[in-house]
Protein backbone atom coordinates (compact mmCIF):
# COMPACT_ATOMS: atom_id res chain seq x y z
CA UNK A 1 0.00 0.00 0.00
CA UNK A 2 1.53 3.30 -1.13
CA UNK A 3 0.85 6.08 1.33
CA UNK A 4 1.89 9.68 0.76
CA UNK A 5 1.23 12.21 3.47
CA UNK A 6 1.33 15.97 3.15
CA UNK A 7 4.47 16.79 5.11
CA UNK A 8 3.90 20.55 5.08
CA UNK A 9 0.33 20.12 6.32
CA UNK A 10 1.43 17.90 9.20
CA UNK A 11 4.29 20.14 10.30
CA UNK A 12 2.17 23.30 9.99
CA UNK A 13 -0.51 21.71 12.17
CA UNK A 14 2.11 20.57 14.69
CA UNK A 15 3.62 24.05 14.89
CA UNK A 16 0.21 25.72 15.29
CA UNK A 17 -0.76 23.31 18.07
CA UNK A 18 2.55 23.64 19.88
CA UNK A 19 2.41 27.43 19.85
CA UNK A 20 -1.11 27.52 21.32
CA UNK A 21 -1.25 27.55 25.14
CA UNK A 22 -3.35 24.62 26.41
CA UNK A 23 -2.39 23.16 29.80
CA UNK A 24 -4.89 20.71 31.28
CA UNK A 25 -7.99 22.70 32.22
CA UNK A 26 -7.30 25.51 29.74
CA UNK A 27 -8.01 23.84 26.40
CA UNK A 28 -11.12 25.63 25.13
CA UNK A 29 -9.27 27.80 22.61
CA UNK A 30 -7.24 25.00 21.08
CA UNK A 31 -10.29 22.70 20.95
CA UNK A 32 -12.14 25.30 18.85
CA UNK A 33 -9.17 25.32 16.48
CA UNK A 34 -9.08 21.52 16.26
CA UNK A 35 -12.83 21.42 15.59
CA UNK A 36 -12.46 23.85 12.71
CA UNK A 37 -9.69 21.76 11.16
CA UNK A 38 -11.77 18.58 11.37
CA UNK A 39 -14.80 20.21 9.75
CA UNK A 40 -12.60 21.65 6.98
CA UNK A 41 -11.67 18.05 6.11
CA UNK A 42 -15.34 17.12 5.95
CA UNK A 43 -15.60 15.29 9.26
CA UNK A 44 -18.14 15.78 12.04
CA UNK A 45 -16.83 17.31 15.26
CA UNK A 46 -18.55 17.51 18.62
CA UNK A 47 -17.56 18.72 22.07
CA UNK A 48 -18.16 16.58 25.13
CA UNK A 49 -19.47 18.04 28.39
CA UNK A 50 -15.92 17.61 29.68
CA UNK A 51 -14.57 19.83 26.92
CA UNK A 52 -12.91 17.12 24.86
CA UNK A 53 -13.47 16.59 21.17
CA UNK A 54 -14.86 13.68 19.16
CA UNK A 55 -14.31 13.48 15.39
CA UNK A 56 -16.40 10.91 13.53
CA UNK A 57 -15.29 9.24 10.29
CA UNK A 58 -17.79 6.95 8.57
CA UNK A 59 -16.45 3.51 7.74
CA UNK A 60 -17.11 0.89 5.09
CA UNK A 61 -18.55 -1.49 7.69
CA UNK A 62 -20.60 -0.50 10.74
CA UNK A 63 -20.13 -3.88 12.39
CA UNK A 64 -18.05 -2.14 15.04
CA UNK A 65 -16.63 1.26 15.97
CA UNK A 66 -12.95 1.75 16.63
CA UNK A 67 -11.49 4.66 18.54
CA UNK A 68 -8.30 6.65 18.19
CA UNK A 69 -7.16 8.96 20.97
CA UNK A 70 -4.59 11.72 21.34
CA UNK A 71 -4.47 14.53 23.87
CA UNK A 72 -4.19 18.22 23.23
CA UNK A 73 -3.60 19.26 26.86
CA UNK A 74 -0.10 19.94 28.11
CA UNK A 75 1.87 20.43 31.28
CA UNK A 76 1.80 23.85 32.89
CA UNK A 77 1.22 25.72 36.14
CA UNK A 78 -1.26 27.93 37.96
CA UNK A 79 -0.86 30.88 40.28
CA UNK A 80 -0.77 29.54 43.85
CA UNK A 81 -0.16 32.82 45.62
CA UNK A 82 1.24 36.32 45.16
CA UNK A 83 4.21 37.35 47.28
CA UNK A 84 4.65 40.64 49.08
CA UNK A 85 7.44 41.43 46.58
CA UNK A 86 5.09 41.06 43.60
CA UNK A 87 6.25 37.67 42.30
CA UNK A 88 4.05 34.62 41.74
CA UNK A 89 4.31 31.31 43.55
CA UNK A 90 2.96 28.47 41.44
CA UNK A 91 1.47 25.01 41.59
CA UNK A 92 2.17 22.51 38.82
CA UNK A 93 -0.36 21.21 36.31
CA UNK A 94 0.84 17.73 35.43
CA UNK A 95 4.46 16.82 35.99
CA UNK A 96 7.02 18.91 34.12
CA UNK A 97 10.64 18.30 35.09
CA UNK A 98 10.84 21.29 37.42
CA UNK A 99 14.58 22.10 37.10
CA UNK A 100 14.06 22.58 33.33
CA UNK A 101 11.66 25.43 34.09
CA UNK A 102 14.40 27.61 35.55
CA UNK A 103 14.78 30.71 33.31
CA UNK A 104 11.94 29.70 30.98
CA UNK A 105 9.58 32.36 29.70
CA UNK A 106 5.87 31.99 30.37
CA UNK A 107 2.48 33.61 29.85
CA UNK A 108 -0.09 34.26 32.55
CA UNK A 109 -3.72 34.15 31.36
CA UNK A 110 -6.22 35.95 33.59
CA UNK A 111 -9.91 35.08 33.90
CA UNK A 112 -10.87 38.28 32.08
CA UNK A 113 -8.74 37.46 29.03
CA UNK A 114 -5.59 39.46 29.73
CA UNK A 115 -2.19 37.89 29.02
CA UNK A 116 0.99 38.86 30.86
CA UNK A 117 4.59 37.77 30.28
CA UNK A 118 6.94 36.39 32.90
CA UNK A 119 9.92 34.15 33.67
CA UNK A 120 10.32 31.15 35.94
CA UNK A 121 13.29 31.72 38.27
CA UNK A 122 14.70 30.30 41.45
CA UNK A 123 14.54 32.39 44.60
CA UNK A 124 18.35 32.61 44.35
CA UNK A 125 18.59 33.73 40.72
CA UNK A 126 21.75 35.85 40.71
CA UNK A 127 25.24 34.32 40.84
CA UNK A 128 26.70 37.63 42.03
CA UNK A 129 24.36 37.74 45.00
CA UNK A 130 23.48 34.23 46.18
CA UNK A 131 26.12 31.68 47.08
CA UNK A 132 23.59 28.89 46.46
CA UNK A 133 22.50 30.20 43.04
CA UNK A 134 23.81 27.15 41.18
CA UNK A 135 23.18 24.55 43.89
CA UNK A 136 19.72 25.39 45.23
CA UNK A 137 17.27 22.60 44.41
CA UNK A 138 14.71 23.70 41.83
CA UNK A 139 11.25 22.92 43.22
CA UNK A 140 7.97 24.88 43.26
CA UNK A 141 8.85 25.93 46.82
CA UNK A 142 12.20 27.43 45.76
CA UNK A 143 10.97 29.02 42.54
CA UNK A 144 8.67 31.82 41.49
CA UNK A 145 7.54 33.74 38.42
CA UNK A 146 8.95 37.22 37.80
CA UNK A 147 6.42 39.37 35.98
CA UNK A 148 7.41 41.65 33.10
CA UNK A 149 5.36 44.46 34.60
CA UNK A 150 6.25 47.35 36.88
CA UNK A 151 5.11 45.76 40.12
CA UNK A 152 6.65 46.26 43.56
CA UNK A 153 4.22 44.42 45.81
CA UNK A 154 1.18 42.14 45.96
CA UNK A 155 -1.24 45.04 45.53
CA UNK A 156 0.37 46.04 42.24
CA UNK A 157 -0.08 42.50 40.91
CA UNK A 158 -3.71 42.34 42.01
CA UNK A 159 -4.33 45.67 40.30
CA UNK A 160 -3.25 44.08 37.00
CA UNK A 161 -6.04 41.55 37.37
CA UNK A 162 -3.79 38.57 38.14
CA UNK A 163 -5.28 36.25 40.74
CA UNK A 164 -4.86 32.86 42.37
CA UNK A 165 -5.95 30.14 39.94
CA UNK A 166 -4.81 31.91 36.77
CA UNK A 167 -3.03 29.63 34.32
CA UNK A 168 0.71 29.96 33.74
CA UNK A 169 1.70 28.61 30.33
CA UNK A 170 5.28 27.64 29.56
CA UNK A 171 6.81 28.96 26.35
CA UNK A 172 7.33 25.82 24.20
CA UNK A 173 10.20 27.32 22.12
CA UNK A 174 9.00 25.41 19.05
CA UNK A 175 11.68 25.03 16.35
CA UNK A 176 11.91 22.97 13.16
CA UNK A 177 15.42 22.27 11.88
CA UNK A 178 16.67 19.54 9.53
CA UNK A 179 13.30 17.75 9.90
CA UNK A 180 13.79 17.66 13.68
CA UNK A 181 10.86 19.09 15.61
CA UNK A 182 12.11 20.61 18.88
CA UNK A 183 9.60 21.86 21.42
CA UNK A 184 7.97 21.33 24.72
CA UNK A 185 4.69 19.43 24.50
CA UNK A 186 5.36 17.24 21.45
CA UNK A 187 3.76 14.95 24.03
CA UNK A 188 1.12 14.89 22.73
CA UNK A 189 0.54 17.63 20.19
CA UNK A 190 2.82 15.77 17.79
CA UNK A 191 0.32 12.91 17.86
CA UNK A 192 -2.65 15.22 17.33
CA UNK A 193 -0.86 16.51 14.21
CA UNK A 194 -0.27 12.89 13.18
CA UNK A 195 -3.99 12.13 13.39
CA UNK A 196 -4.77 15.20 11.30
CA UNK A 197 -2.18 14.05 8.77
CA UNK A 198 -3.98 10.72 8.54
CA UNK A 199 -7.39 12.41 8.30
CA UNK A 200 -6.13 14.69 5.55
CA UNK A 201 -4.75 11.68 3.68
CA UNK A 202 -8.07 9.82 3.96
CA UNK A 203 -10.12 12.88 2.97
CA UNK A 204 -7.89 13.83 0.04
CA UNK A 205 -7.95 10.31 -1.41
CA UNK A 206 -11.60 9.53 -0.68
CA UNK A 207 -10.65 6.59 1.54
CA UNK A 208 -13.01 5.29 4.20
CA UNK A 209 -11.65 3.33 7.17
CA UNK A 210 -12.66 -0.32 7.36
CA UNK A 211 -14.88 0.43 10.36
CA UNK A 212 -16.61 3.51 11.68
CA UNK A 213 -13.95 5.51 13.50
CA UNK A 214 -14.22 8.03 16.32
CA UNK A 215 -11.18 10.12 17.15
CA UNK A 216 -11.09 11.33 20.74
CA UNK A 217 -9.10 14.52 21.34
CA UNK A 218 -8.75 14.40 25.10
CA UNK A 219 -8.07 17.40 27.30
CA UNK A 220 -7.13 16.09 30.76
CA UNK A 221 -4.62 13.32 29.95
CA UNK A 222 -1.68 14.99 31.71
CA UNK A 223 -3.60 14.93 35.00
CA UNK A 224 -4.75 11.32 34.64
CA UNK A 225 -8.34 11.26 33.40
CA UNK A 226 -8.16 12.25 29.74
CA UNK A 227 -10.30 9.67 27.94
CA UNK A 228 -12.13 8.42 31.02
CA UNK A 229 -15.28 9.08 28.95
CA UNK A 230 -15.55 7.64 25.44
CA UNK A 231 -18.60 6.87 23.28
CA UNK A 232 -20.21 3.57 24.28
CA UNK A 233 -20.11 2.12 20.76
CA UNK A 234 -16.28 2.00 20.73
CA UNK A 235 -15.07 -1.58 21.22
CA UNK A 236 -11.35 -1.09 20.69
CA UNK A 237 -9.17 1.98 21.02
CA UNK A 238 -5.71 2.90 19.84
CA UNK A 239 -4.02 5.68 21.81
CA UNK A 240 -1.48 7.71 19.86
CA UNK A 241 0.95 9.28 22.29
CA UNK A 242 4.68 9.81 22.52
CA UNK A 243 7.04 6.84 22.32
CA UNK A 244 9.65 6.63 25.07
CA UNK A 245 13.40 6.87 24.39
CA UNK A 246 16.11 6.09 26.92
CA UNK A 247 17.68 3.48 29.16
CA UNK A 248 16.59 -0.11 28.45
CA UNK A 249 14.45 0.99 25.47
CA UNK A 250 15.02 0.42 21.74
CA UNK A 251 13.00 3.29 20.20
CA UNK A 252 14.71 6.20 18.43
CA UNK A 253 13.51 9.58 17.17
CA UNK A 254 12.91 8.03 13.74
CA UNK A 255 10.63 5.16 14.77
CA UNK A 256 7.02 4.47 15.56
CA UNK A 257 6.98 2.94 19.01
CA UNK A 258 4.58 0.13 19.91
CA UNK A 259 4.05 -0.14 23.65
CA UNK A 260 3.59 -3.69 24.95
CA UNK A 261 3.16 -2.61 28.60
CA UNK A 262 3.21 0.57 30.66
CA UNK A 263 2.55 1.42 34.31
CA UNK A 264 -1.06 0.26 33.92
CA UNK A 265 -0.09 -3.20 32.70
CA UNK A 266 0.02 -5.03 29.35
CA UNK A 267 -1.92 -3.80 26.35
CA UNK A 268 -4.27 -6.05 24.40
CA UNK A 269 -2.31 -9.00 23.01
CA UNK A 270 -4.17 -9.27 19.68
CA UNK A 271 -4.01 -5.55 18.98
CA UNK A 272 -0.30 -5.30 19.80
CA UNK A 273 0.42 -8.36 17.67
CA UNK A 274 -1.49 -6.89 14.73
CA UNK A 275 0.38 -3.60 15.00
CA UNK A 276 3.73 -5.44 15.00
CA UNK A 277 2.63 -7.55 12.01
CA UNK A 278 1.51 -4.48 10.04
CA UNK A 279 4.84 -2.76 10.79
CA UNK A 280 6.83 -5.78 9.60
CA UNK A 281 4.75 -6.34 6.45
CA UNK A 282 5.05 -2.71 5.41
CA UNK A 283 8.73 -2.24 6.29
CA UNK A 284 8.06 0.49 8.83
CA UNK A 285 10.83 1.62 11.13
CA UNK A 286 9.37 0.54 14.47
CA UNK A 287 10.26 -0.54 18.00
CA UNK A 288 8.43 -2.56 20.62
CA UNK A 289 9.11 -1.36 24.16
CA UNK A 290 7.87 -1.43 27.74
CA UNK A 291 7.44 2.04 29.24
CA UNK A 292 8.46 2.17 32.92
CA UNK A 293 6.64 5.34 34.07
CA UNK A 294 3.70 5.98 31.74
CA UNK A 295 -0.06 6.04 31.38
CA UNK A 296 -2.27 6.65 28.36
CA UNK A 297 -5.80 7.54 27.31
CA UNK A 298 -6.50 3.82 26.93
CA UNK A 299 -5.69 3.39 30.62
CA UNK A 300 -8.04 6.28 31.46
CA UNK A 301 -10.83 4.66 29.45
CA UNK A 302 -10.31 1.28 31.12
CA UNK A 303 -10.27 2.82 34.58
CA UNK A 304 -13.44 4.67 33.58
CA UNK A 305 -15.15 1.30 33.22
CA UNK A 306 -15.26 0.98 29.44
CA UNK A 307 -15.45 -2.51 27.96
CA UNK A 308 -12.74 -2.12 25.33
CA UNK A 309 -9.47 -3.60 24.25
CA UNK A 310 -6.68 -1.11 23.73
CA UNK A 311 -3.19 -0.47 22.43
CA UNK A 312 -0.68 2.38 22.37
CA UNK A 313 1.68 3.65 19.69
CA UNK A 314 3.48 6.91 19.01
CA UNK A 315 6.49 8.65 17.52
CA UNK A 316 9.75 8.33 19.40
CA UNK A 317 10.20 11.49 21.49
CA UNK A 318 13.41 12.32 23.34
CA UNK A 319 13.53 14.07 26.74
CA UNK A 320 9.85 13.77 27.66
CA UNK A 321 8.36 16.42 29.97
CA UNK A 322 11.38 18.59 29.30
CA UNK A 323 12.67 20.11 26.05
CA UNK A 324 11.48 17.37 23.74
CA UNK A 325 12.58 16.43 20.22
CA UNK A 326 11.46 14.08 17.46
CA UNK A 327 12.06 13.71 13.72
CA UNK A 328 9.57 13.85 10.87
CA UNK A 329 10.41 10.22 10.07
CA UNK A 330 8.89 9.19 13.40
CA UNK A 331 5.75 11.19 12.61
CA UNK A 332 5.53 9.59 9.17
CA UNK A 333 6.08 6.04 10.41
CA UNK A 334 3.35 6.60 12.99
CA UNK A 335 0.95 8.02 10.39
CA UNK A 336 1.55 4.97 8.21
CA UNK A 337 0.82 2.57 11.06
CA UNK A 338 -2.36 4.45 12.03
CA UNK A 339 -3.56 4.41 8.41
CA UNK A 340 -2.80 0.70 8.09
CA UNK A 341 -4.61 -0.04 11.35
CA UNK A 342 -7.69 1.81 10.09
CA UNK A 343 -7.81 0.32 6.61
CA UNK A 344 -6.52 -3.25 6.91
Amino acid sequence: MTMTFNKNYVLEKAEALLKTDSPSGFTHNIMNTVGGWAEALGYEFELTHKGGGIITIEGQDHMKTVGLAAHVDTLGAMVRSITSEGTLKFTLVGSPIVPTLDSEYCRIHTRDGKVFQGTFLSTAPAAHVYKEASTLARTPDTMEVRLDEKVKNKEDVLALGIAVGDFICIDPKTTLINDFLKSRFIDDKGSVAILFGVMQYLSRNGIKPKYKTKIIISNYEEVGHGASFIPEDISEMLAVDMGCIGEDLTCTEYDVSICAKDSGGPYDYQMVSKLIELSKENALSYAVDIYPYYGSDVGSALRGGHNIKGALIGPGVHASHGMERTHYEALENTMKLVALYLTK
